[in-house]
């Protein structure tokens, strides 16, 4: 009898161990970190050469960049990048908008080279998220850029009716995006920073407009214009293999950057594990806040965590965390608070109102408070 219990202990033991392992394994899967996936978006292509001034094709600048951008992107284990295209072809921009949206990304960045009027002494860089084009030098960007739908098959169905020449066409898209702003901001904000403080280009800024081919995307969206073709300095400049290569590698450090942040990784973090909004007005009159920062964290709203600025709210939006600074009913109150956030390093920082505890738009506050 004792020799045959001894054999039974041994395998229940044994079957112990394997079920504790694969316990542990499968615990370690769950745990692994999904990766980070980036759309990278070579503007024009094939028959769409894209802007050519100076006698330079907007379509080859655009995808040596990315190229360039992903080859280095790809060496980190933790980033995936995909490519809308790798070729000189053409793609239809909703279908590079599928692209991104079948891989479920987490960022999607398009590359291009702006234009102006031949002989004009227009350059620098710029950056583009979707959003109301705000003056009209903004919306003809977009218009020249969203032009390339009538090259497409059928366009008129693919994109149920939208016209590139028709501001209130361009309005019409601009919702969709509203999500996903804070992120968006935030990663256009990191390129523009490094072309400027890295590069020395002309900064000309973060800027909103109605571009189709973000507004395709359900994720953080950059439209990137490199600089413009039709400077001459500056379009040798990108034509260059040493401007390309120090273009790709700013793009690429403010990708890697943007990561980074969203991960958490900068400074130490304190969590709070609440799921509720704090700080924000639940009463009827409309307050204004000056919004510096968006995380999938959660942070305790402590001066240790926004560079020692107090009076900090946070509000949960879907999967994404939203950090707000001060507190004023007073509209131009908020031009004060802006300056001060910026001070503290929050360049990207914009005013936010709230009514009854929920956000609402800006102009909708103004009119409410004129009322």
């Amino acid at each position: 009898m004792h020799l045959l219990k001894t054999p039974r202990v041994y395998l229940f033991v044994c079957f112990i161990i394997v079920l504790t392992f694969s316990s542990f394994t499968a615990q370690s899967k769950t745990n692994q970190k999904k990766e980070f996936v980036v759309v990278l978006d070579a503007g024009h292509g094939g028959k769409d050469s894209g802007n050519t001034g100076s006698g330079y094709k907007e379509k080859d600048i655009a995808l040596k960049v990315v190229l360039q951008v992903g080859k280095v992107l790809e060496k980190n284990p933790n980033i995936k990048v995909i490519y809308t295209r790798k070729t000189d072809k053409f793609v239809d921009l909703f279908v590079r908008g599928k692209i991104a949206n079948k891989a479920n990304a987490d960022l999607f960045v398009s590359v291009h080279c702006n234009a102006h009027k031949p002989g004009s002494t227009a350059h620098g860089t710029e950056t583009f998220v979707l959003g109301t084009h705000r003056n009209e030098t903004n919306f003809n960007v977009a218009k020249n850029e969203n032009s390339v739908i009538f090259m497409e098959d059928d366009y008129e169905k693919n994109y149920d009716g939208f016209d590139p020449n028709s501001p209130e066409s361009v309005m019409s898209i601009l919702l969709s995006q509203e999500e996903y702003l804070d992120q968006s901001i935030m990663l256009a904000s990191a390129i523009q920073k490094k072309f400027t403080n890295d590069l020395k280009r002309k900064n000309r800024g973060v800027k909103q407009a109605g571009f189709i081919v973000l507004h395709q995307t359900v994720m953080p969206s950059v439209l990137v214009e490199l600089g413009f073709l039709t400077y001459r300095q500056e379009g040798a400049y990108l034509n260059s293999s040493r401007g390309q290569l120090q273009i790709s590698s700013a793009i690429t450090d403010a990708i890697l950057d943007y990561k980074k942040k969203l991960d958490g990784n900068v400074g130490t973090i304190y969590e709070n594990n609440s799921n509720t909004s704090e700080g924000i007005s639940s009463n009827n009159d409309v307050v204004f806040k000056i919004q510096i920062a968006a995380s999938s964290k959660a942070l305790e709203t402590k001066p240790y965590n926004f560079n020692g600025l107090d009076n900090i709210s946070r509000l949960k939006d879907g999967n994404l965390y939203k950090y707000f600074y001060g507190y004023t009913t007073n509209y131009e109150q908020t031009k004060i608070l802006e300056e001060e956030a910026k001070k503290k390093g929050y360049g990207s920082c914009f005013v936010v109102a709230f009514k009854d505890g929920k956000k609402i738009e800006i102009m909708e506050a103004i009119k409410s408070k004129a009322n």
